[in-house]
């Protein structure tokens, strides 16, 4: 298989926008529309298609914005419903609600490691210590929320936002290596391999893709009928 590109070049369509959406789940043969764990009127959560380790997935907005810092109050308060739902399924799937969740926020094109101009936010279970590493590369952070978000992308600046221990904070996002904060968790962790192009469609990385989507989808069927998301605009 030859090795995927995710940058949205100039004049090409967005790989997280219809009808591209799926395609590198295509690509590796693993479920895409039928592998949507849940979704709303404003964002699908999905697995990973290289996950970092098992329950790693991404909060995708379903229409297009560069990043969390073009959110509204609405769009944002949604967004960190969707992080506490997300909370109670790790709690159920993995018996902890500790999460990670991390973006690389572009406001230029790829700008703060991003590779996908499209706004997505990761989580993983547990708590790796991330923020630890990123700051010893020299990237101190700051209490983050929509209005500090939005603040780097209006004077131009890429971000790099980071939530572990319940604490979320911003980092200067210029100048980072494609996939930074990829790397980060690694290096807080066991030190696997961190770039997707180099696990996607392999045999343990599709494993993990399947197990997320398993244990997700379970833990995403046993909540309570008003913690369902519902797949209409409010």
């Amino acid at each position: 298989m030859a090795e995927p590109t995710a940058w949205n070049e100039p004049g090409h369509d967005c790989v997280l926008c219809p009808p591209l959406r799926f395609r590198f789940n295509g690509m590796a043969d693993l479920p895409g529309e039928s592998g949507v764990i849940a979704r709303d009127g404003d964002f699908l959560l999905i697995p990973d298609v290289a996950p970092l380790a098992e329950g790693h997935v991404l909060l995708v907005t379903r229409d297009h914005y560069q990043c969390a810092g073009e959110f509204g109050r609405t769009m944002w308060e949604r967004a960190l419903r969707w992080r506490d739902r997300v909370a109670r399924l790790y709690r159920a799937a993995y018996g902890s609600g500790e999460l990670l969740l991390f973006e690389h926020g572009p406001a230029t094109p790829q700008g703060g490691g991003a590779c996908i101009d499209h706004a997505h936010w990761h989580l993983l279970p547990g708590t790796p210590g991330m923020r630890a590493v990123v700051e010893r590369r020299g990237r101190p952070g700051s209490p983050a929320g929509r209005a500090a978000l939005r603040a780097y992308v209006r004077t131009g600046r890429s971000y790099l936002l980071i939530e572990e221990e319940g604490t979320m904070t911003v980092h200067l996002g210029d100048g980072v290596p494609s996939q930074f904060l990829r790397w980060a968790v690694t290096a807080a962790g066991p030190g696997e391999t961190w770039r997707w192009q180099e696990t996607f469609g392999l045999p343990g990385s599709r494993r993990r893709f399947l197990r997320t989507l398993q244990a997700l989808r379970a833990a995403q069927a046993a909540l309570p009928p008003g913690d369902q998301p519902s797949d209409s605009h409010q």
